[in-house]
């Protein structure tokens, strides 16, 4: 065999009913759902519901699975001990995936083997519930403040902000956050969800599959791109330096961080939501210079290369308006899109095979002689 697509890029690995991903056309649809009438219309837990169920809840059912998100955000002790002890100058990330792998310890529904499917959906609720609160956990804790006690009348955008700051956010910084958590929810076979269903189909844990999602999420060509953006935004300082900075990148041959998506050839259907958000944020905040670099990079990239601005790219502006420190950003995106890792697990188990593709072997032709070792 020599004909291959490395990376697997353009292989079709499984079926999937759960979001579509139509990158010629700028189009993401969950469950045939466009985000863009998802976001007009429903809120974060809504979009939960329906990535588990299949479709968008009545009203009793959001009730319920708000009731049921709400009651299990509470963390065992001794995790939240491992989250006070963490070094303070440790990556989110790296906090995050020990955490969650740390949660298996205290959970009986975990087994290895033929799964119980209704108790791997138990533990994806449980999921949703606790990532937020193991991240802003440490997050406090590295400040040298305590967590504020656990609430069950939030939902889980405000909730995340009442936890990292103390105080209940407003409507709009809770609108702001829900929206992404929507826009991030699931993306297809992105890497950190070909992570976790590789997992899960070893008829591994649900825990196991989420910590090998979270790791895969950590690189900065997937979920870290974001804080890539900042760091990048900071460095050019003033719109009058943008011309020249991108100009430098270009010439170097470097890549531009939050600009380009390896299935999306128009623009990413998620950057216009977050840039309109980006934008309202900016008037509210008296500080534009953020979102007028971004819109300059856009505009150059576009012009210059046939690129377009991803959603990394205005979430990152949208998330540092909000005060959200930049090492929280690439967590946000976890939280958001362990609905849809967790979705995907269970979809998986439903009709599961064994992931096992080929290499094509490029070694030494063999047999090669294995000499003594006196005579290497």
């Amino acid at each position: 065999m020599t004909d291959y697509a490395k990376g697997l890029e353009g292989v079709i690995a499984n079926e999937s009913a759960l979001s579509n991903v139509e990158g010629a056309e700028g189009r993401l649809t969950y469950l045939g759902h466009s985000i863009d009438d998802l976001v007009a219309n429903c809120c974060y837990e809504e979009v939960v519901f329906l990535l588990y169920k299949g479709r968008l809840p009545k009203q009793a059912e959001l009730d319920a699975l708000e009731k049921r998100l709400r009651g299990d955000r509470a963390l065992p002790q001794g995790v939240l001990d491992f989250l006070k002890a963490a070094p303070k100058d440790a990556s989110p990330m790296d906090v995050l995936r020990t955490g969650v792998s740390m949660l298996a310890l205290y959970d009986n529904r975990v087994a290895i083997g033929e799964p119980d499917l209704a108790k791997v959906e138990e533990i994806g609720y449980s999921l949703v519930a606790k990532v937020p609160v193991v991240i802003a956990a440490f997050h406090r804790y590295r400040q040298g403040l305590e967590l504020p006690p656990v609430r069950e009348d939030l939902s889980e955008a405000a909730h995340f902000l009442y936890l990292i700051t103390g105080e209940t956010p407003s409507e709009t910084a809770t609108k702001t956050l829900d929206v992404a958590y929507i826009l991030h929810a699931d993306h297809g076979m992105n890497a950190s969800t070909f992570s976790a269903r590789v997992t899960v189909a070893t008829l591994s844990d649900m825990y196991s599959a989420v910590t090998s999602a979270i790791g895969t999420l950590k690189g900065p060509l997937h979920g870290g791109a974001n804080e890539g953006v900042i760091h990048m935004l900071e460095k050019i300082g003033d719109p009058s330096k943008v011309d020249e900075f991108v100009e430098g990148k270009l010439e170097r041959k470097e890549k531009i961080m939050g600009i380009g998506h390896r299935v999306y050839k128009v623009l990413d259907p998620r950057a216009p939501h977050l840039r309109d958000i980006a934008v309202k944020l900016s008037g509210e905040l008296g500080e534009p210079k953020w979102i007028q670099m971004s819109d300059r990079i856009a505009e150059i990239m576009r012009e210059r290369k046939g690129l377009n601005a991803n959603v990394d790219f205005y979430s990152a502006t949208v998330y540092y308006s909000l005060g959200i420190p930049t090492d929280l950003f690439t967590p946000i995106f976890a939280i958001a899109r362990t609905s849809g890792w967790t979705a995907q697990v269970l979809e998986q188990l439903r009709d599961s095979r064994l992931y096992r593709p080929l290499t094509l072997y490029i070694g030494p032709k063999g047999p090669v002689p294995v000499p003594p070792i006196g005579e290497r």
